[in-house]
């Protein structure tokens, strides 16, 4: 399979936030933004690999802002690592609440898909070629990220997570 870099699974979608949108705070739903998010993601994987997609977890979603009522909302997804059948997805959310267009980011987030043929089974995935830092940095914490899931799953034994012994084996010396 052939390689493909970070910027081909880019998917950009916008929204405004809506009445309907909001809870009693006149704020953006969380369930709303993960709807959104999980949308978006699973685009990109799909631009990756060009398969079926599921959405095997949700890693981590951060809400650092709230976002109100009548707001833009701009979600940046990209694939930042591929693994056999499961691809690694960050999604950027950015904020718009006036007329000058200017941008802050309100919240991130990062799911795992798995690739699945038409029974469902998972297929193998193309590798990701990371460019600028910001992607480098996301295909090198991924590794990390998806040993600690699978540690904290049950299905790893910490003393196989290469990338996490120093922090189950802190006085271990390393190679």
């Amino acid at each position: 399979m052939s390689p493909k870099k970070v910027s081909e699974s880019l998917t950009v979608m916008t929204e405004i936030v809506l009445p309907n949108d909001t809870n009693n705070l006149k704020n953006l739903f969380g369930g709303q933004l993960l709807s959104w998010m999980d949308r978006c993601a699973a685009i990109s994987a799909h631009r990756h690999c060009g398969r079926i997609v599921v959405t095997a977890s949700v890693n981590n979603v951060s809400f650092q802002l709230p976002i109100p009522e009548g707001s833009i909302v701009t979600l940046e997804a990209r694939v930042s690592r591929t693994f056999t059948s499961s691809l690694e997805v960050f999604v950027d959310v950015f904020l718009e609440k006036n007329a000058k267009g200017a941008r802050r980011k309100a919240n991130e987030a990062i799911y795992t898909f798995v690739a699945v043929d038409q029974l469902g089974n998972p297929i193998q995935v193309p590798p990701v070629v990371p460019e600028s830092e910001i992607e480098k940095s996301r295909f090198d914490g991924a590794l990390r990220r998806r040993q600690l899931a699978l540690i904290l799953a049950g299905k790893m034994s910490p003393n196989d997570a290469t990338e996490l012994r120093a922090l189950f084996f802190p006085n271990e010396k390393q190679n």
